[in-house]
């Protein structure tokens, strides 16, 4: 049965907002310079006649969304024209009720056609990741539940209740007798006014002056770890590992425990990037740890992703990984499915991000809550709007450790304009993300308020 405070969507658009990083960012075995984010807006109707607006953002991030030996502008350029033919079909799409159905129909009715009409298209060329498609769909979904949230009035995360929702979890997740008659939001808690946030230490971040190569940028950002340890008060450090060289892994959580215990940070997380194919390498690297450097192995709150993140065709037991640390899905959790098949291998924790789409990335949360498991809200190097989506989703998950946020590493100047509204969501001050200047209604963005030029809409 309908509600009266059911929307459909009736008009979209997309902006290419191009950023350059001031350091280079390795994911696996590519280095990232620059990145092309991708900003929807979208017009809602209510049944009633009502009209609202909203916004989502999402960095399209090639190398994380499709590890390829394509070359980066092949499947960039491919990644946008997806992007594009979404907002298109979106569009058209007859759906109605709320966000988060809205954006689940489409993900399960018009987004596998949309993804193997495209292949065909390139079909001389390799088939795009269902993760990609998933990017490309995500600033849609984001401003649809933003537009929800707009057009009543209310946050977009207060609206995810029995009175708002027509379905309930039981209608998506399995077992249905554990879900039939829940709703988000009975997994998720209040906002939180301030979160922890972890900082991201590259693969090819120097951490001494005798790394330094005379390259860096001299823009008045720091460039050393310890000096962004002591400008932000950071305590919680996300170490980006090979994942395919035993010896420069152990070391270089070593060496950044050690800077850890000097600088009186408390806690490290070790990202592997999905380079890893034997559980072997994950243990060895901890056995070490514990072993040679006790205090950086008392310090790794968990370990993510260190297996390939498709998971239906790597199905490998990681329960000696587990039995070590909590270890935390990241690429493979495309959905609460995989979510369900990560925990029958002993994956023990899951890692969130609104670049999956948001509707998505809640239906993970209750189902990831409901059997226990832990949770993170992962960042994607997200500036501008994007960040603000992403830190309240950190907010009312209930996460094992606030949220990590880099976009201030990588392309700070990028975000001078929403910053000057939302000055505590891009600055870290005291190891904590502020969210006081957040508006009331949608996700809070106060968009009237950003001095931002946008370009011409591609759709």
């Amino acid at each position: 049965m309908s509600k009266s405070s059911d929307i459909s969507v009736i008009d979209a658009q997309l902006y290419i907002l191009p950023v350059e990083l001031r350091v280079p960012l390795k994911f696996g075995n590519q280095v990232v310079t620059s990145v092309k984010c991708a900003r929807a807006w979208v017009r809602v109707r209510s049944k009633d006649g009502r009209e609202a607006e909203g916004w989502g953002e999402t960095p399209l991030s090639v190398a994380w969304v499709w590890p390829s030996e394509l070359s980066y502008a092949e499947r960039e350029a491919r990644l946008l024209d997806f992007c594009r033919r979404a907002g298109k079909v979106l569009q058209d799409f007859d759906a109605d009720g709320h966000a988060l159905e809205i954006g689940m129909d489409f993900i399960s009715e018009i987004l596998p056609k949309l993804k193997a009409d495209h292949d065909e298209d390139y079909r001389e060329s390799a088939e795009m990741p269902y993760l990609a498609a998933l990017v490309a769909f995500s600033p849609y979904d984001i401003a649809i539940h933003d537009a929800f949230g707009n057009l009543h009035g209310q946050g977009a995360f207060s609206l995810l209740g029995r009175d708002w929702l027509n379905r309930d979890l039981g209608h998506y997740l399995e077992p249905v007798e554990v879900f039939k008659g829940r709703y988000p939001s009975d997994y998720l808690q209040p906002m939180a006014n301030t979160l922890p946030v972890w900082h991201l230490v590259g693969g090819l971040d120097a951490l001494e002056p005798s790394q330094l190569d005379g390259n860096e940028p001299s823009d008045g950002y720091p460039v050393l770890l310890r000096d962004w340890i002591r400008r932000d008060g950071l305590n919680c450090l996300k170490v980006k590992l090979r994942g395919t060289d035993f010896h420069w892994d152990c070391q270089r959580l070593e060496a950044i425990g050690a800077i850890a215990d000097n600088e009186g940070v408390n806690w490290l997380s070790a990202d592997f990037n999905c380079t890893v194919t034997d559980p072997g390498y994950v243990n060895d690297v901890l056995d070490r740890l514990e072993r040679d450097s006790k205090s950086t192995y008392g310090k790794l709150l968990y370990v993510e992703q260190p297996f390939p993140y498709d998971l239906e065709a790597n199905q490998i037991d990681v329960h000696s990984v587990s039995d070590r640390k909590p270890l935390y899905m990241d690429e493979s959790a495309h959905d609460w499915n995989y979510v369900r098949m990560g925990r029958s291998l002993g994956w023990t924790g899951v890692a969130l991000k609104t670049c999956k789409t948001l509707s998505g990335a809640l239906l993970s949360l209750c189902w990831a809550k409901e059997h226990r498991m832990g949770l993170m809200v992962q960042d994607l190097t997200n500036p501008m709007l994007a960040q603000l989506s992403h830190v309240q989703l950190a907010a009312c998950a209930g996460t094992i450790m606030g949220v990590e946020s880099n976009g201030m590493q990588f392309y700070p100047e990028e975000s001078l304009p929403e910053a000057k509204i939302h000055p505590g969501l891009f600055s870290r001050k005291d190891g904590l993300l502020e969210l006081s200047s957040l508006g009331g209604q949608g996700f809070g963005y106060r968009v009237d308020e950003v001095a931002r030029e946008l370009p011409s809409g591609q759709l």
